[in-house]
């Protein structure tokens, strides 16, 4: 009878009878009720009170009984671990039992229990198995040394369990070798550090080589894996290994050709790009490559996701085989998409032709998505190879001309749909960036089919041609009229390239278009609820009406043309993917910690060639985006430095303030004492002597100067991951023993490091500028890092709106990158803020009543003491207290970086929450800043 019985419903009270079964005397009875128990286990009962009576039946001869229960003990040790130990002596037993399969077991089983009480107690028994004089039980044993590093990894190091696994290596038996390598392999892929924990030496590589003609398939995949790991010490040394590899490219099984493939991909950067060995493994790599597209799909995607990579490294390996790549029309789609891909990177000059009459067969296929995408393809042919770009133009116009229809079964079925006139119109427009003035006999067919375009980014494309080219086309104010008649009911692309194509079409013929410029216009910026569509609107019209010759030079600026191969991977991204293939990461095209939460892993990348052929990085000229803040932004220091000193040869730089400092204070030049002009005459104290900074703080709180870190912001979102193409940073402000400190965190989400970080900011209110360069080395994929940059207050001043506005540019390796923080006015409060009391009477009374500002800060928890307390560790200094008809009065003192003064009155009512605030000051800009931080330290 099958055991199938035992899955059956089970009755009432099972679990008793079970119980009495399992201590039956019978052993026939005993296997019975174990398999019963296994079965109930297997379909999620829980039979854990049973645990203390099938432990009872680990001892026993029976090989079977043995494995049902080690599986018991499996499912449930980790719930059970007080009663799990009760186990530990069978396994010590059973390490020592004549039987190999036995000893086997008995070693897997401890392995696979994850409770940490327990496993001291293995620790002899596993020291024996991995020297027991059976193959089968050291293979098995060495698995379970990677298990064991996973619970304890201090005590696999103490015990001397990875010299063990280190010896087996040099095993007379393949199968342990490869056993042997995996767990090594695992054991360095949870380093913590991400740095291998065992090296692989060339000693060791000898001997992985000759095990690697006798093991399994998967032996051999574990050892090529291992090998890719290791770097060669010379191109030598890299030959050899290679030539003893490649055998395997003709094995049966995909995955250790794949493997193969990548350590002679790795090895091959050691060789230089010229050299015969080179050229001799490129060809070796070719066949093997073609007969993985022979394997049934799933396999194919794999290859074809694998062959992407290694065409976009060395194209050259597979140049001869673009038919290969040409799609049968029983393929899977997923397969057809990637083979196009494929077609593209291998079409050059010499195949092209061939190449462009599969792509037009394709494009009469009844699958849209690959009609679109096979007409794309054609475009980016056009863009690749110049010398075919007109008979790629001919060839897209053909299929304008066919006019092949879809019919849209999920709407109307009487609707028919020409996406081959819709892609060939988005990538024509692409062929005229990348070829102007070449091509533009072809518009007027284009302007045939307006009337068939339906999709956003068509009828948008069109648009951009028809704006573009406005001065040959007779009737392109009668065409962009057509379009304004929905203009409401278009897509924002379309509305925004509308927008943009009249204003062009009114800068080339301004006599005949005038009245059609007013009515977009009027709709963009009146009509529109779309905040782009109405920003560009505005913008066009006040550039119109005020300097028509310098919307002319903006709108009709000349334009970049566009590039060849727009989706190739970044070249480290590459290189680390390189190192990946037969992985997912090559099925992805994302590095694993880009899906793999956890472990760090070790960072593997390619080895630098010996020839010294390497390209030299040099310091490159930082080329600014067309949405930069202010140009001074742009002088940054591409050495990493902090922003450019003034002085003796700096450029001269126009002063947007008009009045500098003066200006901003409200008054004369800043006095020698750093008080502001206007302020009563000892206004600043003196920096020595009794009555200066010092005694002050003494005379006042009883304390001498403390070095205090006083309220710090939450970090906020700073540059946002998509804008800054991967690198996302937060920050916040804070002011440590009187020096500003910009806190920022940032993030690497992008697939690949970041290097050459430097970082400038621009003139501002207070004249902040970075103390220090941004000392960031490399930035790995999806690493975190916390930054404390320390500033000064004496770079360039310019008044900003708002007042603490600060606009910051970050440069990488990727690009420069600017956005603009609000600081908090409370970093620019001095240590010598602190008024002596006459002095303070003095000064609110000569300050014009005009310039006082009153606030209320609501919900309030603080008493008069709190207040002064939390006040004090920010620098706003308590210079008296009093208590008028019934409510707490509190005068403080605040001196910023800029010599301002500003003097604030705080009135407290017990049992109200809300809290007045009176503030006089020469500049009342300031104001605003001054409640806010109240505010928040207050609530803090």
């Amino acid at each position: 009878m099958s055991d199938s019985k035992y899955f059956t419903t089970t009755k009432k009270g099972e679990i008793f009878e079970l119980k009495s079964e399992l201590n039956s005397d019978k052993k026939e009875r005993k296997r019975e009720a174990v398999k019963k128990t296994i079965a109930n286990m297997t379909v999620g009962k829980d039979v854990s009170a049973l645990f203390p009576d099938v432990i009872n039946c680990i001892q026993t001869d029976n090989l079977e009984l043995k494995k049902l229960v080690y599986l018991y003990l499996m499912n449930y040790a980790k719930s059970q671990p007080e009663m799990a130990i009760m186990a530990v002596n069978t396994f010590v037993k059973d390490c020592e039992d004549p039987n190999p399969l036995i000893r086997a077991l008995a070693v897997r089983t401890m392995g696979c229990i994850r409770v940490e009480k327990i496993t001291e107690y293995l620790c002899e028994p596993l020291r024996k198995c991995l020297k027991d004089e059976d193959p089968y039980v050291r293979k098995t044993a060495a698995v379970a040394v990677a298990k064991l590093h996973d619970i304890n990894s201090g005590l696999v190091e103490e015990q001397g369990f990875l010299e063990s696994l280190k010896d087996l290596l040099g095993d007379s038996n393949p199968m342990v070798v490869a056993n042997a390598v995996a767990a090594l392999s695992e054991i360095n892929e949870s380093s913590p550090t991400g740095q291998p924990i065992i090296e692989v030496t060339t000693a060791t590589v000898n001997k992985l080589l000759t095990a690697l003609n006798e093991c399994t398939e998967w032996g051999q995949v574990f050892i090529l894996d291992s090998l890719a790991n290791y770097n060669p010490v010379d191109d030598r040394e890299a030959k050899s290994i290679c030539e003893r590899i490649t055998p395997r490219l003709a094995h049966a099984n995909a995955a250790v050709v794949l493997s193969a493939v990548k350590v002679l991909m790795k090895y091959m950067e050691m060789m230089g790009h010229d050299s015969d060995s080179v050229t001799n493994l490129s060809k070796k790599l070719s066949p093997p490559l073609v007969t993985l597209l022979s394997s049934e799909p799933e396999v194919q995607y794999v290859a074809l996701r694998n062959i992407n990579l290694i065409i976009q490294k060395r194209a050259d390996i597979l140049k001869h085989e673009m038919k290969v790549f040409f799609v049968k029309y029983n393929d899977p789609i997923y397969i057809k998409m990637e083979k196009l891909d494929i077609m593209i990177r291998l079409t050059n000059q010499s195949n092209i032709a061939q190449v462009l009459s599969e792509l037009k067969e394709y494009a009469t296929e009844v699958d849209v998505d690959f009609v679109r995408k096979s007409v794309r393809a054609i475009g980016r042919c056009a863009i690749k190879v110049e010398q075919s770009a007109e008979r790629c133009v001919s060839t897209l116009l053909d299929l304008i001309q066919t006019k092949v229809n879809y019919v849209v079964q999920e709407a109307n079925p009487r609707h028919k749909v020409n996406y081959v006139v819709q892609e060939a119109i988005v990538v024509i427009k692409d062929i005229f960036r990348k070829y102007p003035n070449k091509y533009e006999s072809i518009i007027a067919t284009l302007c045939e089919n307006l009337d068939t375009l339906d999709e956003p980014e068509a009828r948008a494309s069109m648009i951009w041609i028809i704006g573009e080219y406005a001065e040959r086309i007779d009737n392109a104010d009668e065409l962009l009229e057509s379009f304004l008649d929905n203009f409401h009911d278009e897509n924002s692309q379309v509305q925004l390239q509308l927008l943009t194509a009249i204003v062009k079409l009114f800068l080339k013929r301004p006599t005949d278009t005038q009245e059609l410029v007013q009515q977009v216009l009027s709709l963009a910026t009146q009509d529109s609820e779309n905040p782009d569509l109405r920003d560009r609107g505005f913008i066009y019209w006040r550039l119109l009406s005020t300097d028509p010759a310098a919307a002319k030079d903006v709108v009709l600026a000349e334009k970049p043309l566009i590039a060849e191969e727009t989706d190739l991977l970044e070249p480290t991204l590459l290189d680390e993917l390189i190192c990946h293939i037969s992985s997912l990461a090559s099925v992805y095209h994302k590095p694993p910690t880009a899906f793999v939460e956890g472990k760090v892993g070790l960072k593997k990348i390619l080895p630098t060639r010996t020839d010294g052929d390497t390209d030299s990085e040099g310091q490159a000229q930082v080329i600014p985006g067309p949405d930069n803040l202010i140009g001074d932004l742009l002088d940054i220091n591409i050495g990493g430095g902090g922003a450019p000193e003034g002085g003796a040869g700096a450029p001269p730089t126009t002063d947007l303030l008009g009045g500098g400092l003066d200006q901003l204070i409200g008054g004369g030049p800043v006095a020698p004492g750093g008080a502001a002009g206007g302020l009563a005459p000892g206004a600043a104290p003196a920096a020595g002597g009794g009555s200066g900074m010092n005694s002050l703080l003494g005379d006042i709180f009883g304390t001498g100067p403390t070095a205090h870190t006083g309220y710090v912001p939450a970090k906020q979102v700073w540059l946002t991951a998509q804008k800054g193409k991967g690198l996302e940073v937060t920050g916040s402000w804070s002011r440590r023993n009187n020096i500003v400190h910009m806190e920022m965190t940032l993030c690497n989400k992008a697939l690949s490091g970041m290097t050459g970080f430097a970082i400038q900011l621009n003139k501002n209110s207070f004249g902040l500028n970075p103390a220090q360069p941004l000392n960031i080395p490399t930035l790995n994929a999806n690493q975190t890092l916390d930054i404390s940059l320390p500033m000064n207050t004496t770079g360039a001043v310019q008044k900003m709106d708002p007042l603490t506005n600060i606009q910051v540019a970050i440069k990488n390796n990727v690009d420069v990158f600017y956005f603009a923080c609000m600081a908090p006015l409370h970093i620019f409060f001095t240590e010598e803020g602190n008024m002596e009391k006459k002095t303070f009477l003095a000064t609110w009374k000569d300050i014009p009543a005009t310039n006082e500002l009153q606030y209320t800060i609501e919900n309030v928890e603080c008493t008069s003491d709190g207040i002064s307390t939390k006040m004090a560790q920010n620098n706003a200094f308590t210079v008296a207290k009093r208590t008028l008809e019934g409510q707490d009065m509190i005068y403080q003192s605040i001196k910023l970086t800029n010599g301002i003064w500003a003097l604030v009155e705080l009135k407290l009512q017990p049992g109200n929450p809300a809290v007045q605030l009176s503030f006089k000051s020469r500049v009342t800009d300031i104001g605003q800043g001054i409640f806010q931080i109240y505010d928040a330290i207050l609530h803090n």
